[in-house]
């Protein structure tokens, strides 16, 4: 049961990062207020793949350096989890 809340949190946090790369772009299309980059940051930390995707869908963020650091956190969550599956 707590694997399945765990999972279920952690496909939230990627859906909600997803959505932020999407909304940032969005604002940014229309000139209004946008998210801060480390708000951003912060949310690929703990949703790197809603990131990742968010980034490609939206084609935002792709070309500043900071935000090659969304690709390393996929390399660790990839990490972790895999190392949680053979625990």
């Amino acid at each position: 049961m707590m694997d399945l809340i765990a999972l279920t949190v952690y496909v939230i946090l990627n859906l909600i990062s997803f959505g932020m790369f999407l909304s940032d772009k969005a604002k940014a299309q229309k000139g209004e207020w946008r998210t801060k980059e480390s708000t951003l940051i912060l949310s690929a930390l703990f949703g790197p793949f809603g990131a990742a995707l968010g980034m490609k869908v939206a084609r935002h963020k792709t070309q500043k350096l900071k935000f090659k650091l969304v690709y390393v956190f996929v390399a660790l969550h990839i990490l972790i989890l895999a190392g949680l599956l053979v625990l």
